[in-house]
């Protein structure tokens, strides 16, 4: 495996983002395979970044058999849309080196907890809005994002929004409620949003499972493909649900919550094929 971390610098901004790829090495049977890749989006409320939603879930989708991106996104005090336009930079450099990399274009994820499952549906949503590409310098298919995989995700800013994420994101701006309507993700997906597998845990005490309902009902109106998970118990930030993500902390295990990777490497299968 080739591991390596390099910057992530928007045009004239002084934030500093990074991301830490882990490629798979060439088969040796098959030197000229590609895979698809996954861009993994950590949690922390757009405050700071949770260690236990990063590398640790990289590693599964290396087992899998995918590329891996970690990518470390600006927190607060930047506000929206830089983080946005971070993790769409880092979707048009996948792209860009995805010969160098053996990466799949057409195959690009992105895989978010938390507060990181709000930048990743995001992208789902705003990947054709001018707003994020063209500061950039890209087109919208450079930016787009071919699947997601979000895990108990920050949706809306409406009544069951988590609020420290709103104030962390928006600012200043955080009681405007053309913002609060632009960043409530329920109203902005459509057709255009890619596939979607989501899970969520009903007994979320921080951002409450209604998100992940509201986010399904848009999908599903939209007749965006979807594969749902509700478990009936857990507490917000499991990642994996094991000892391995836990920190030590037996709130974070949780036996019932952990098929979730599994259930979501079946749906790449069949998404990606």
């Amino acid at each position: 495996m080739r591991c390596f971390t390099e910057k992530l610098l928007l045009p004239d901004s002084r934030q500093d983002a990074e991301y830490t790829a882990y490629l798979l090495d060439a088969d040796n049977l098959k030197p000229d395979r590609v895979r698809p890749a996954v861009i993994v989006c950590p949690g922390g409320g757009y405050e700071h970044l949770a260690q236990r939603e990063g590398e640790p879930i990289a590693m599964q989708y290396l087992s899998m058999g995918y590329h891996a991106f970690v990518l470390r996104y600006s927190v607060a005090p930047a506000r929206f849309p830089t983080a946005l336009q971070e993790l769409a930079l880092l979707v048009s450099r996948i792209r860009q080196y995805a010969a160098e990399w053996h990466v799949k274009p057409d195959q690009i994820v992105v895989s978010g907890f938390s507060a990181g499952g709000h930048l990743a549906c995001s992208l789902g949503a705003f990947w054709n809005r001018a707003f994020v590409y063209e500061p950039l310098g890209l087109t919208p298919e450079l930016i787009r994002p071919n699947a997601m995989i979000l895990g108990y995700p920050v949706i809306s800013a409406g009544p069951c929004c988590h609020p420290g994420s709103f104030r962390q994101l928006l600012g200043e701006r955080a009681e405007e409620e053309s913002m609060r309507q632009l960043v409530s993700l329920e109203l902005q997906v459509g057709a255009h949003t890619p596939k979607t597998f989501l899970w969520h845990m009903m007994t979320d005490q921080s951002v409450p499972v209604q998100n992940s309902f509201l986010l399904a009902q848009a999908l599903a109106e939209h007749h965006v493909s979807l594969e749902l998970h509700i478990y009936p118990v857990g507490n917000h930030g499991l990642a994996l649900g094991t000892q391995e993500t836990s920190g030590g902390q037996a709130k974070y295990v949780e036996p019932q919550c952990q098929s979730w990777i599994s259930l979501a490497k079946c749906w790449l299968e069949h998404t990606l094929e």
